[in-house]
């Protein structure tokens, strides 16, 4: 009985096991005209968190114990216009230009007191960003599987920040300024979805600035929130939807 009962199992787990394995078998492909242009076009939407890498200024601290810290990561968003220009068969030559809007908070924490004392959290800063970019990216894809394609991405980024004041604004307790211009360096993956009508990519990136974003002046009796950070730079990390 249990012999008879594992041929008749056995053909169904050959069954079973070979299903994943005809996923790899070759598909009808949809077409790809868009794809195989010289040039084309297509837009890009998207979702960033914007973040600062911050170099605490250590002689303010030794004396001032307050040391600032960018805690919470807020989302914001991309809208991009796609330029696609395709040199090679394996490489893409990519102007995105758009805008971006996002903001982020930095913490100031006084050492002195104790983490479950309402004075630990000796004050904030939110500070705005809404970007005009210009990246300019190279694109280097894998051979197509089926309808999809992976690919890597690297390049540069200027970006000019429209939320940068070039004065203090008195009505916002905001007491330090970021640079409005710098200049990114870019690196990412993603996947080319190949549809019926159109190609979807999905696409992970990091950008990063070269230049320290804080501008160097300080408000009069507020030292402290620009006194106590050396160097700041900026960096974002996007999710992006690129539609062709």
């Amino acid at each position: 009985m249990k012999r008879r009962t594992l041929y008749t199992l056995l053909p169904l787990l050959l069954l079973f096991l070979s299903l994943p394995l005809s996923g790899q078998k070759q598909k009808p492909k949809n077409q790809s005209w868009y794809d195989d242009k010289f040039f084309h076009f297509g837009f890009s939407l998207g979702f960033n968190t914007m973040d600062f890498n911050i170099t605490p200024n250590q002689a303010f601290f030794a004396s001032n114990h307050i040391r600032p810290e960018l805690t919470t990561l807020n989302p914001g968003i991309n809208i991009q216009i796609v330029t696609n220009l395709k040199p090679a068969k394996y490489f893409d030559l990519r102007f995105l230009p758009g805008v971006s809007f996002g903001q982020r908070v930095i913490s100031y924490y006084d050492l002195t007191k104790p983490v479950s004392s309402p004075d630990y959290l000796f004050g904030e800063q939110r500070l705005e960003s809404s970007f005009l970019e210009f990246p300019l990216l190279l694109k280097l894809k894998g051979d197509r599987l089926n309808n999809i394609r992976p690919y890597v991405i690297g390049g540069f980024n200027f970006r000019y920040d429209l939320a940068g004041k070039k004065e203090f604004d008195s009505e916002k307790p905001v007491y330090i300024r970021l640079v409005r211009p710098d200049l990114y360096y870019e690196a990412g993956a993603g996947f080319d979805f190949y549809l019926t009508y159109f190609k979807l990519s999905i696409e992970v990136k990091m950008s990063r600035g070269f230049s320290d974003v804080l501008v160097k002046e300080s408000v009069t009796n507020y030292e402290q929130y620009y006194n106590a950070i050396e160097r700041m730079t900026s960096q974002i990390w996007i999710l992006a939807f690129h539609f062709e």
